[in-house]
């Protein structure tokens, strides 16, 4: 799963582009405002606080060593036990309160208590249009109780690295921190997958290890003439029995997801690399340009063409 999961993300163009530690003393309170196609995550290297989502209206409990991540950029608040919410401070204007500039560490708050907390934060940005259901599917926000003990004792020595790294001043602190991080947040999906296995509203096709290897299956060769039968192989299953399987865990059709992600495929292809409609088709198992062309418009809204042309609009 972990190698669909891999495919997934990278397609999905996931980068880190922020990384920092901060130090809060009571009383505090940060309000982090909304951003699209980011996600952004916490890690409560040592001490504790509260994360409070607007939008869900829930409050939950970050302990020393909990992960938390916020995959669709939802606007939130951390704060402290004796800050409430709307007292809380917009980020900007902590960032240039406290004179932080992107080095060290951005330390705020007040002298009021003896508690304070370490916090690892980020943000990942995604590619503008580029989506997957494992990604759209998750919920307003990850929370891993434990995550290093949990996920074993490299994670617990990757997660004080990037401590360590983040915002440092040692040459190549920054790129080491955002690989590591890149990595965490991989296993953290992966994790949450692997938990909603019995869950027949969220991500649990993922986790059937049969949809799963005929998943596989097609991310390895997206290009190959895929019928349900040869997918419904892979899956050691029946066709009628693959297919109602498939539709009942994912809410969309065999078919559906196939067009779907080999259009993403091409989308990249001639967003990131500018490659040609015909060569975009390929790519996508098409050797009609004209019914890649109709597909494709279908399924985004724009032609091959004028996706091509905005990803040249956006690199001058």
């Amino acid at each position: 799963m972990l190698d669909l999961l891999s495919d997934i993300l990278t397609r999905l163009s996931l980068k880190g582009t922020l990384y920092f530690r901060s130090s809060f003393s009571e009383p505090w309170g940060v309000r982090v405002p909304a951003f699209n196609n980011v996600a952004r995550f916490h890690y409560a290297h040592r001490g504790d606080c509260l994360i409070y989502l607007p939008s869900t209206g829930d409050t939950l409990m970050l302990a020393q060593g909990d992960l938390a991540i916020i995959p669709h950029g939802a606007q939130h608040v951390l704060h402290c036990p004796i800050t409430v919410p709307p007292d809380a401070i917009e980020l900007e204007q902590v960032i240039e309160r406290s004179g932080f500039n992107g080095d060290g560490v951005l330390v705020w708050g007040g002298d009021g208590g003896k508690r304070d907390i370490q916090l690892i934060c980020g943000h990942f940005s995604l590619a503008p249009g580029v989506r997957h259901m494992i990604y759209d599917r998750l919920p307003p926000i990850l929370h891993i109780p434990n995550y290093g003990e949990a996920a074993g004792a490299w994670l617990d020595a990757t997660l004080r690295v990037i401590g360590a790294e983040a915002g440092g001043s040692r040459l190549g602190g920054d790129l080491i921190a955002l690989k590591m991080s890149e990595a965490i947040f991989a296993q953290a999906i992966r994790a949450y997958i692997e938990r909603s296995e019995g869950d027949a509203h969220s991500l649990s096709g993922f986790a059937d290890r049969r949809l799963a290897r005929a998943l596989q299956a097609f991310h390895r060769n997206p290009q190959r003439n895929w019928s349900i039968d040869a997918l419904a192989r892979e899956a050691g299953m029946s066709r009628t029995t693959f297919a109602v399987a498939f539709t009942g865990k994912f809410g969309v059709t065999p078919l559906h997801y196939m067009t779907s992600w080999r259009m993403q495929i091409a989308r990249q292809a001639l967003v990131e690399h500018q490659a040609s409609v015909a060569d975009a088709a390929a790519l996508a198992g098409y050797a009609s340009e004209s019914a890649f062309s109709r597909v494709f418009k279908r399924e985004t809204g724009f032609s091959p063409a004028a996706s091509r042309n905005q990803g040249h609009s956006e690199r001058i």
